[in-house]
């Protein structure tokens, strides 16, 4: 299948183009340490990990952290505790939540497993989110869950972080450390001086330069103790990318269009030059840990290896690594009586995101209690039961054009061996013949799980077209989606 690629060249060529044109805000500056670049291809090649969203918030269901950002958006309401119009009364409510998590069925070992066996290669969890509630031992703050005033200290596995990232380790999987910038929990950001105004830092940081060199120092010391303290470390996750060295033109910019697109000059939110010395800190924690990827999201710069996507898949390949985050049920954090997707649209959407050449981080959100709902479970187990015959079209795959055509996503291997995902929608019947807008001169094809050969004929405009016998479509019209391997 060689021939497809060099066929299609030009057509790749010019769909990177455009991906660059629609995709402008999510520029990327190309990796040069060669063991980050040997690390960035191994993780290409894993294609599906897992993303948990977990912390104290949890016992609310309620999104996480945003609710004490005093900005006017949906997911920053406040919809639980006692006085939730009091923003202080509530946000002193919120934080007493550290003090009540007791996740007392917290089993990693379970969790890993189902991971494993649904053919998820990664994981990445969030030590830290923006209320800054550790979620791992930190000698840097009391606000965590290994607080002697907190229930769970007494368990054994109290450093949540640890557990997971052992037992996922012990399953064959990397481990990655979702980490936020922002810590508004920290007087040294949220000084208790001034109301918080937004997401961003509540003073000026030129005006407080001291105040700010110590949040500074208090973060770099956080992620040193992750990439010391918990084993390896293959990812170094970081959101909150408001938190960031800005340019004083680009600021002026900003505020500019901003002003232009409010009637009365009223913004809900800010842009602030947020200095965390990045550079710095992606050195020292790579002494640490050699060939770390770090991904600083939404902060253009050589700090972001791949770029993240969150809850949309592109439309095209994109010209650098990429994984999409996607919830699987629910909202990022835990709810209650979440409702998740089937196994039919998470297969499908891996299929669909493999083809353009990226990754699927795929959200689970533990409950208060330390558990996964069933709903999670049986959709770990539905995808794992596809994978078990199909994974090969999905792991170490390139993209190659035309990406998917009718409802047909199309994967490479390196060498040259290429996968047909047929993607099934519930009810249809399967065709009898598939037109693949391609040359398969001189190749074979076979249905992955099936030993029949399937009919190829090489049509006069370098198309081709696949025949699909009765009694095989009659095998296949139940799947959720099948591969032809050419």
């Amino acid at each position: 299948m060689k021939n497809i690629t060099l066929l299609f060249s030009l057509f790749i060529y010019t769909n990177l183009v455009i991906g660059q044109a629609v995709y402008e805000d999510e520029r990327y500056v190309p990796e040069t340490d060669p063991l980050v670049l040997e690390k960035l291809e191994q993780w290409q090649g894993l294609k599906f990990g897992l993303l948990m969203h977990w912390g104290a918030y949890s016992q609310w269901g309620v999104v996480e952290s945003w609710s004490l950002c005093p900005e006017e958006y949906g997911w920053c309401a406040r919809k639980k505790g006692s006085n939730p119009d009091d923003y202080f009364a509530y946000k002193k409510e919120y934080e007493a939540l550290g003090k009540s998590f007791n996740p007392i069925k917290f089993n990693p070992e379970k969790w890993a497993s189902a991971a494993k066996d649904a053919g998820m290669k990664y994981v990445v969890f969030t030590t830290k989110h923006h209320d800054g509630y550790n979620m791992f031992d930190t000698q840097y703050s009391d606000y965590k869950i290994t607080n002697t005033e907190t229930p769970f200290s007494k368990q054994d596995n109290a450093d949540v972080t640890k557990a997971i990232f052992n037992a996922f380790r012990d399953n064959g999987m990397w481990a990655g450390a979702y980490f936020s910038k922002p810590d508004w929990h920290m007087d040294s950001y949220w000084d208790p001086y001034f109301p918080p105004k937004d997401r961003n830092v509540n003073y000026d940081p030129e005006a407080y330069p001291e105040k700010w060199k110590k949040y500074v120092d208090f973060t770099h010391n956080q992620i040193l103790e992750l990439m010391t303290n918990y084993g390896d470390i293959d990812i170094l996750w970081l959101d909150g990318g408001w938190v960031a060295k800005k340019p004083t033109q680009d600021i002026v910019d900003w505020y500019g269009r901003s002003v232009k697109e409010s009637a009365t000059g009223y913004m809900k939110t800010r842009n602030i030059n947020q200095d965390i010395e990045m550079d710095k800190l992606v050195e020292k924690a790579r002494e640490k840990q050699p060939g770390l990827i770090v991904v600083d999201r939404a902060v253009h710069g050589k700090n972001q290896n791949y770029l993240t996507p969150e809850n949309r898949i592109p439309e095209k390949a994109l010209p650098y690594p990429w994984e999409s985050c996607i919830i699987a049920g629910g909202g990022w954090s835990y709810s209650f009586n979440a409702k998740y997707m089937s196994g039919r649209k998470a297969v499908h959407t891996l299929a669909d995101i493999v083809s353009k050449g990226g990754n699927l981080l795929l959200n689970i959100a533990p409950s208060p209690e330390g558990e996964w709902d069933k709903g999670a479970y049986k959709l770990l187990s539905e995808i794992g039961d596809w994978m078990g015959v199909n994974s090969e079209a999905i792991y170490e795959t390139n993209a190659v054009a035309p990406y998917k055509f009718d409802n047909v996503c199309i994967t490479e291997k390196k060498d040259g061996t290429t996968y047909l995902i047929y993607l099934m929608e519930e009810g249809a019947e399967v065709s009898s013949e598939i037109n693949v807008p391609f040359s398969l001169d001189k190749s074979t094809a076979h249905v992955l799980g099936k030993d029949e050969t399937l009919e190829i004929k090489v049509n006069k405009d370098n198309t081709s077209t696949i025949k699909i016998s009765k009694s095989l479509r009659s095998e296949l019209k139940n799947e959720i989606a099948w591969v032809i391997k050419i």
